[in-house]
C-alpha cells in the first residue's frame, strides 16, 4: 500500500514494515527542501503497526547529498535561497533549519527501528540521513562523505550526533574536516556499517535483517530501543535504575498485571 508519492519520496506499507524509497534516480536521489518536507510526511503519515522502516535509494545510489541547485543564487523556484537566508535574523535562520531537520529527526524514535540500505554514494545529506536511522546495510560500493565543511558550511542535519557515537570525536572530526570518502569496508570497520554485502545481494539481506527485527515482542525491542538510546546520557547508575525499571514494566505486562 502506496501511503504517499511526491517529490521524490515513496511511502509503501506492508504490514508491520514500511519503505521509504528516495526517487530521484536521474539525479542520484540529491535532495530538495520539498524532498525534505515529503520524508517528515512520510514519518507522521505511518500507521501504528509500523515496526520496521527501510530507507533505501532508487538507482544507482543511496544519495549525492543536496541538489547543487541550493548553492545558486536563485536556489530551488519558491523556496527561499541560501542568501535569502543568511539575511534572515537568527530567529529565522533557526527555525528554517529546524523545518529542514524534521525530515532527519523521526527515524530514531523509540516505536520503530530504521534501516537505511545505502549503495553508491551517501554524500552530505545523503551520509547524514544514513545516520538517522538505527542501522546500515551496506552494499560493497558504498561510499560516504561529508562535503559541508568543504563548502564552508557544517553538517546541521543532525549526523553530528550518531557520528560521534559511532565512530568517536576523532574519527569523525577527521570525517567532517578531509571530506574525503569512507568506503563500505572501512565504514563496517569503524562501526558505521551494521554489514556489508555485495551490490546485488542488498535488498536480501535488508529483507534478511527486517525479519530478524521483527521477530522479538514488539515491546521489549521499544523498551529496548529506548534503554539502549538514553545509555549515552546516563551514569552506570542511572543505567543500572533504568534497566530496573524498564524490566518492571515488562514482567508487569507478561503476567497481566497492570501498573
Amino acid at each position: 500500500m502506496t501511503l504517499l508519492d511526491k517529490d521524490g519520496v515513496r511511502l509503501a506499507v506492508d504490514g508491520a514494515v514500511a519503505t521509504v524509497t528516495l526517487d530521484r534516480p536521474a539525479k542520484r536521489n540529491a535532495q530538495t527542501f520539498a524532498m525534505w518536507r515529503a520524508l517528515a510526511e512520510a514519518g507522521r503519515l505511518l500507521p501504528g503497526e509500523v515496526r520496521v522502516v527501510v530507507l533505501r535509494g532508487e538507482g544507482r545510489s543511496f544519495s549525492a547529498g543536496l541538489d547543487r541547485q541550493a548553492f545558486t543564487p536563485e536556489g530551488f523556484e519558491g523556496e527561499p535561497s541560501f542568501i535569502d537566508l543568511a539575511r534572515s535574523s537568527d530567529a529565522e535562520v533557526d527555525a528554517a533549519i529546524a523545518g529542514y531537520q524534521e525530515a532527519f529527526t523521526w527515524w530514531r524514535r523509540n516505536d520503530v527501528v530504521s534501516v537505511a540500505a545505502v549503495q553508491g554514494h551517501a554524500v552530505g545529506a545523503g551520509f547524514q540521513l544514513a545516520l538517522a536511522c538505527d542501522l546500515r546495510v551496506c552494499a560493497d560500493d558504498a561510499q560516504f562523505a561529508m562535503r559541508e565543511t568543504s563548502l564552508g558550511l557544517i553538517p546541521d542535519l543532525t549526523g553530528t550526533h550518531p557520528l560521534v557515537s559511532l565512530v568517536g570525536y576523532a574519527r569523525a572530526l577527521e570525517i567532517c574536516v578531509t571530506g574525503r570518502s569512507v568506503h563500505a569496508e572501512e565504514a563496517e570497520r569503524i562501526g558505521l556499517a551494521n554489514l556489508v554485502v555485495p551490490r546485488a545481494e542488498l535488498e536480501a539481506a535488508t529483507a534478511d535483517l527486517t525479519a530478524a527485527l521483527l521477530a522479538a515482542p514488539r515491546d521489549a525491542v521499544v523498551e529496548t530501543k529506548a534503554l539502549l538510546r538514553g545509555a549515552v546520557e546516563r551514569t552506570y547508575d542511572e543505567q543500572r535504575a533504568a534497566e530496573r525499571e524498564a524490566q518492571a514494566r515488562r514482567l508487569r505486562d507478561l503476567a497481566g498485571i497492570g501498573e
